[in-house]
């Protein structure tokens, strides 16, 4: 039997037989990023080996294809060869090697580029970026070789879920186990994440997953409450109170009597506002303005925050025995090119004008390496929101049918230095970064001045500083 069809047998019985939840090592991988030929395949991964492997339409019998896999919870599932007749039988030889990067090769026509650069040997490491020149692109990184089997997808790979969420990387995955667990539960939840990272789309999905999904659900931004009327606005009055003519009002916590009330930035009422919420979220009592008698709601409170849980009075903290944390972009930057594809096909189920000259026949959005380089490689502020407004910009620039990086876009779009964390950085500065944070490694990086957490996770290994979460 030909040995690539022994490996895949193998992978294929390893996902059968494991039942099990627990999280294997990392290892090395390339991610695909980018295809103009196959954009459906964006997503799918390659897998180092410590034996080389091959990437190419087809190799030898005696050779191990570097097979592209979608990886999902308990299964990967191993896909066929690509289909471009640009790319040689046998273009790159890849090869994992023991400070977990990957030694390429290039043996095809097409040119090999990492970071930019063409070589026809290189070494890439988590958070490089591979190419073959106008074929594929791929993003290094390192991934568990199979996900814990604790989510069945429902969903269409690469495709939103049932709850809007788009992502096939392992921090999506697990914010989806995350919202599994929680969503039958009758504990609060706080959800915390950077802002437009999707904690709406969270709340959204523990309350369609509940037992109270019967009912709406009732939300509201706790920005938007008044100091002054917080009472009325959560607990509403009766008729005539404080004024004759004044019609009752339920409140929201009478609106969410049997549902779920979601409270989005909660971090920003005030501490002394926040303690109006501490008897409700204990037994669901509170009482009307002007009522005489205590009233009690069957409600859950989901609320959301871009604000450190320690921000919260800590009384209102405790109450929420379920934290939930959204991942951002730089957390899964393997989703960039997923999440613009999904916003690029909304946009033009809008816009007919739009669909005509930027979609492919398959429905695909066209987008050239630069753009998708560029958005994946982008420290993001405002997530998701703002990786919208840059493909707007971009479909309003483009001068072709593709979506471009203008040079409008390019000036907006630049990726941190690293020079600053490479050169002067010390272990003792790194440490107290990790702490000052909290752990948090989103923060961390950016304050550095580094590409990317995977960056932050090459510098804590060379500075030799223990991750606090291992």
């Amino acid at each position: 039997m030909p040995r690539a069809l022994t490996l895949t047998a193998t992978l294929d019985g390893v996902d059968a037989e494991s039942g099990g939840t627990a999280q294997e090592p990392a290892a090395p991988a390339l991610v695909l990023m980018w295809s103009e030929h196959e954009p459906a395949r964006v997503g799918e991964l390659i897998f180092a080996e410590r034996l080389p492997t091959f990437f190419g339409r087809d190799t030898e019998a005696a050779e191990v294809r570097a097979a592209l896999v979608r990886q999902r919870p308990g299964k990967n599932e191993i896909m066929a060869p690509p289909a471009n007749a640009f790319l040689s039988r046998r273009h790159l030889k890849l090869k994992s090697i023991e400070d977990d990067g990957i030694a390429l090769e290039c043996l095809g026509k097409r040119p090999l580029l990492v970071n930019g650069t063409e070589q026809e040997r290189a070494v890439a490491r988590p958070g490089d970026w591979v190419e073959v020149r106008g074929l594929y692109a791929f993003f290094c990184t390192e991934r568990p070789r199979r996900l814990p089997e604790h989510v069945e997808p429902a969903h269409p790979f690469g495709e939103p879920d049932l709850d809007g969420i788009v992502g096939e990387s392992p921090a999506v995955w697990d914010l989806r186990r995350q919202m599994a667990f929680a969503a039958p539960r009758a504990a609060h939840v706080l959800v915390t994440g950077p802002s437009g990272s999707g904690k709406e789309l969270v709340a959204r999905g523990i309350h369609r997953r509940s037992g109270r999904r019967g009912r709406e659900l009732v939300s509201r931004s706790a920005a938007t409450l008044p100091s002054g009327l917080i009472d009325a606005e959560l607990f509403g009055n009766i008729a005539n109170y404080p004024n004759v003519g004044m019609p009752e009002r339920p409140g929201l916590l009478g609106q969410a009597h049997g549902s779920t009330l979601f409270l989005d930035e909660i971090g920003e009422l005030l501490p002394e506002l926040q303690a109006h919420l501490l008897r409700a979220l204990d037994a669901g009592e509170y009482q009307r303005l002007g009522d005489a008698r205590p009233r009690v709601a069957d409600l859950r409170l989901v609320a959301a925050t871009n604000r450190a849980p320690a921000e919260l009075k800590p009384d209102l903290a405790a109450r929420f025995t379920l934290r939930i944390e959204t991942p951002g972009l730089s957390e899964r930057s393997e989703d960039v090119p997923l999440l613009a594809r999904h916003l690029v096909q909304r946009i033009a189920r809008q816009d007919a004008a739009i669909a005509r000259r930027f979609l492919g026949a398959d429905g695909s959005p066209r987008f050239t390496v630069e753009l998708v380089r560029a958005l994946c490689r982008h420290p993001y502020g405002t997530h998701v929101r703002e990786l919208e407004g840059f493909l707007w910009r971009s479909l309003q620039g483009s001068g072709g049918e593709s979506l471009e990086l203008t040079p409008e876009l390019a000036s907006v779009l630049r990726a941190p230095l690293e020079s600053r964390a490479a050169q002067s950085v010390s272990a003792a500065e790194l440490r107290d970064c990790l702490s000052r944070h909290g752990g948090v490694k989103d923060k961390v990086w950016r304050e550095l001045g580094l590409s990317s957490r995977h960056a932050l996770h090459r510098l804590m290994k060379k500075l030799g500083v223990a991750d606090a979460a291992d």
